[in-house]
Parts: C-alpha cells; sequence; structure tokens
C-alpha cells in the first residue's frame, strides 16, 4: 500500500515541530544529596517517655525539575541498623523486634500534587517490615544558590506495617504512631 506524501507549508511546518519539542520530556535534573547536610529522624513517644531515632546512613536518588522545584522521582533505601537512638540496648532491641538479622526499609515517591491551599504533597510506597503501604504527606522545596532543600513530616502507624506493640516491664508501651522528619538537602546536577 502507498500513501501520498503530503507537503506542509513551512512556517506551519516549524510550529508542528515547535510543538513536536515541547512535547518531548525534557531531562530532569538529579539531586546529589548531602548527608552531612540532611536529617532523617524518627519521633517516637513511649510511656512516661519520648525518644528519637536518626538515620545515619541511608542511599537516596532524586531527580525533579530544577526551575520549578517540582519532584519527578526518588528513591530512599535504609537499613535499619542505621537507625541510632542514642540508646544500644533499645537499638538493639529494635533490630529483634523487627525480625533480627539487617531488616532494611524503602521508600519510593509515587506523586505529587498542590491542594487548594498551594501546599504541595507527595504520596509514595513505605516498606517496612516486607509490608508496603502507601504514605501522604506535604512537603517543601526551596532553592538557595546551588543548594535545594526538600523537607516535611509524615505520620505512620508501625501496626499497619505488621509489627506488634512494643511493650516492656509490663508497664511501658511505645505508642504506635511515629512521626517522621526529613530534610533532604542537596546541589542539582
Amino acid at each position: 500500500m502507498h500513501f501520498p506524501t503530503m507537503k506542509l507549508p513551512t512556517p506551519f511546518a516549524a510550529l508542528m515541530g515547535t510543538f513536536l519539542s515541547l512535547m518531548i520530556p525534557v531531562s530532569a535534573a538529579t539531586l546529589e544529596v548531602d548527608k552531612a547536610r540532611s536529617k532523617i529522624q524518627v519521633d517516637a513517644k513511649a510511656t512516661g517517655h519520648a525518644f528519637s531515632g536518626l538515620l545515619t546512613d541511608y542511599t537516596v536518588k532524586a531527580s525533579g525539575d530544577s526551575a520549578k522545584l517540582k519532584p519527578e522521582a526518588l528513591e530512599l533505601n535504609w537499613k535499619f541498623n542505621d537507625l541510632k537512638t542514642a540508646d544500644d540496648g533499645r537499638d538493639a532491641e529494635m533490630i529483634k523486634w523487627l525480625g533480627g538479622g539487617t531488616p532494611k526499609g524503602s521508600f519510593k515517591f509515587v506523586k505529587f500534587w498542590t491542594d487548594k491551599a498551594g501546599v504541595d504533597h507527595a504520596a509514595g510506597t513505605l516498606t517496612i517490615h516486607g509490608v508496603a503501604k502507601t504514605v501522604y504527606f506535604p512537603f517543601t522545596v526551596k532553592k538557595d544558590g546551588e543548594w535545594v532543600t526538600a523537607s516535611g513530616t509524615a505520620e505512620l502507624d508501625y501496626k499497619d506495617f505488621g509489627l506488634p506493640v512494643v511493650r516492656a516491664m509490663l508497664v511501658m508501651t511505645v505508642d504506635p504512631k511515629l512521626v517522621i522528619h526529613f530534610q533532604v538537602v542537596g546541589k542539582v546536577k
């Protein structure tokens, strides 16, 4: 079968070429994370006290539109052995509670939107203890020179990940509601 060739007027062809080039996605800029400037912290409440854990090591891959400061992709992976609460005994008990060995966790960005009030939100898949759940949270992204800072707070219930309520000495309980604060800082590449 033969299809006739259609000649387009030069200005129209140029306009179509420009339109098509706008439809081709521009490659996203990547964020080279500076762990010394970044912080990922988990806050917990227990009977009679509260404590925090600081994630001391992790891998992160992030990319987005550097002009509009909008995320396109983010993957965060860690080992719970790198979540330190400033109490070695509590850290060891946490690893046992998670099943022992070197338990891992991950977060993968799924989508981003801005609500009617102008607040940016993200959704992603959080995997802990082999259970994946979608989490939603507000966040901000700011740029200062070559540095970009993404920060926010997410809440979760560790029971949603198949983990039992933490109890010690029959009187102390760790509240299943945890709060995660993050501030990821890096340079756009």
